[in-house]
């Protein structure tokens, strides 16, 4: 084994395993539909990260938040509040919006990485 390849692997062992998203908690994200627009409409979270996202419904009416980009269909009621995890993602915008009222309730993620 030569030696720069030993002090390697011997650094890793000592340091622990490298970090991964799995082990990482999952990041919190809130959003709200209000007037059928979702507040806030435009979200930033690091790549590579779990995200758990919290949507409020404040509005009378049902929503479903859609996402092709994210891969998502999840219907909320009206008054009420749902949780659903995402990720991790790659780095990009993510576009979504309520399926029920797509004029109105748009919204994007964008998913940066680390040191941007």
């Amino acid at each position: 084994m030569r030696r720069s390849t030993a002090c390697l692997l011997l650094a890793v062992l000592l340091s622990g395993s490298v970090a991964r998203a799995e082990d990482q908690p999952a990041l919190g994200v809130a959003l709200v539909l209000r007037n059928h627009r979702f507040i806030p409409d435009s979200l930033t979270v690091p790549a590579g990260r779990r995200i758990v996202i919290t949507l409020t419904n404040e509005d009378p009416a049902s929503e479903e938040f859609d996402s092709s980009d994210l891969r998502v269909e999840e219907d909320v009621t009206p008054r009420a509040r749902i949780t659903f995890p995402i990720g991790p993602l790659r780095p990009g915008v993510y576009r979504f919006m309520g399926e029920a009222h797509p004029a109105t309730a748009l919204g994007q993620l964008t998913a940066v990485s680390a040191g941007r």
